[in-house]
């Protein structure tokens, strides 16, 4: 049954990112609650599909408040799809996009690309390293090391990056093969980046703790006292966090 199999292959690929992965996930923590606990934020990007990643750190129950979603429209799925694909290639957009945004050196940026050879995901690296930010990515190596850069430095975002995290997918990211089909189908790499996503939340929180900072926390708007809660913390940070 292939959805049996489905579930092997990410419990396989789960297992192994965080076993291998570690050590790079407290890094990537350790500069976001350094950010958090200077009063900063963490922006999050990512291009088409992978816009679902700031998405699920960002404004939500449980998530930490100083979180910038980098949710460029020309670069979503919506309202065309395919423009999404021909943007992500232009140079220039998103360096340009993050000079709109409230930035400093203690930010840290996270960057969400599987393929990580696209220019806006360059583009936004090298930006935000300007500005002085540690830069943290999520990409797969066996996907990256297998594409060329469309970015005019040649370079990937695995190779501008502080902190490389290794999303555990196959090259292409489809994991199933059926006979009589040729294209391979189902990607695991949305399940595998966003456990790494949340994984670093928990860590950052962690660390912010230990250190006797209480990083602000979201609560769901559906408990009797979200509405008053999360208004405070809105009022706060909202000249930080842009798309609020």
């Amino acid at each position: 049954m292939k959805y049996l199999e489905y579930y092997s292959i990410i419990k396989e690929q789960m297992e192994r990112q965080f076993e291998e992965e570690g050590k790079q996930i407290e890094l990537a923590a350790s500069y976001c609650a350094e950010s958090i606990k200077k009063g900063r934020v963490i922006h999050a990007f990512g291009c088409g599909h992978s816009q679902i990643f700031p998405m699920e750190i960002f404004y939500r129950a449980g998530g930490l408040v100083p979180v910038n979603a980098l949710l460029i429209p020309h670069l979503a799925l919506f309202p065309k799809a395919k423009l999404s694909t021909l943007q992500e290639r232009i140079e220039g957009i998103s360096g340009a996009y993050l000079a709109l945004e409230n930035t400093d050196p203690t930010d840290t940026m996270i960057i969400v690309s599987i393929s990580g050879r696209n220019a806006g995901v360059v583009d936004m690296a090298l930006a935000a390293k300007e500005i002085g930010m540690k830069v943290i990515a999520l990409a797969s190596r066996k996907f990256s090391e297998n594409t060329t850069s469309r970015h005019s430095s040649g370079k990937n975002l695995i190779d501008v990056s502080d902190v490389v995290i290794d999303v555990k997918c196959v090259s292409g990211d489809a994991a199933l093969q059926i006979e009589g089909m040729e294209p391979s189908f189902c990607g695991t790499s949305t399940v595998l980046g966003v456990a790494i996503m949340e994984a670093i939340v928990a860590q950052t929180v962690e660390n912010c703790v230990k250190d006797g900072f209480i990083p602000p926390v979201f609560v769901s708007s559906n408990l009797d006292k979200g509405d008053k809660i999360n208004a405070e913390l809105l009022a706060k940070y909202s000249d930080l966090v842009t798309c609020l």
